[in-house]
């Protein structure tokens, strides 16, 4: 009997995305829901803000470019503050200073994944910008974030400080853009079936089982 043929999930989302923020863990609940069906789930780049430059804006700016005003935001923000907490996670956005380009983020992603850290790099950063208020334009921040999760902290500068994969970082986000994908999260299911939005786990879960046994009764055919 042939081994079971892996699901794969992509996820495509931002860093600066608070809804990517809830979103992410809401897949890890759904697939400790579906514990029993193999995933491979690899994270993908999605700009929320591109026009943003890369050497990011004060927030107060973003903000009112964005919204109308910080209290608009303010006014706003309340849900998803509260819909993290339900989850278990803390958003302040209080504390977030600078509104960065998330390119960067991006790319040291990219390279953890490469050790199979991609998802803890993608948490550590997210974890850094709304709980914490990390600057992430700062460049020491993203190279002691990508040394906690197992990256080599002088390797990281120098690739930081070069160009490299911004092009292959660039040109994912754009494919996501030309597939019409324009609200993130959003999860893609063996590169045909879309799921936008932080859905709930048991849905998701629902989704990988059925999608799961779609495609292994195919394979058995």
């Amino acid at each position: 009997m042939s081994a079971i043929k892996p699901l794969q999930i992509d996820v495509v989302s931002d860093v600066v995305c608070p809804w990517c923020y809830i979103g992410k863990k809401r897949i890890e609940q759904a697939l400790e829901l579906a514990a029993d069906v193999p995933v491979e789930l690899t994270y993908r780049p999605f700009f929320l803000n591109p026009w943003v430059p890369r050497e990011g804006i004060g927030r107060d700016e973003y903000l009112t470019t964005k919204f109308g005003s910080p209290e608009r935001y303010k006014q706003l923000s309340g849900s998803v503050v509260e819909a993290a907490a339900n989850e278990g996670l803390e958003y302040r956005p209080e504390r977030v200073q600078r509104q960065p380009n998330t390119i960067d983020c991006h790319r040291l992603i990219h390279w953890a994944d490469a050790i199979g850290r991609g998802p803890a790099m993608k948490q550590r950063l997210m974890e850094l910008y709304f709980r914490d208020g990390g600057d992430l334009t700062d460049r020491e921040v993203l190279v002691s974030a990508a040394a906690e999760c197992g990256l080599d902290a002088e390797e990281v500068r120098s690739k930081l400080a070069s160009g490299e994969d911004v092009e292959l970082i660039t040109a994912q986000a754009q494919e996501a853009s030309e597939k019409g994908i324009s609200g993130v999260p959003t999860f893609v299911f063996m590169q045909q079936y879309a799921v936008s939005g932080a859905q709930d786990p048991a849905l998701l879960a629902r989704a990988i089982r059925k999608l799961s046994a779609e495609i292994n009764a195919d394979a058995a055919e």
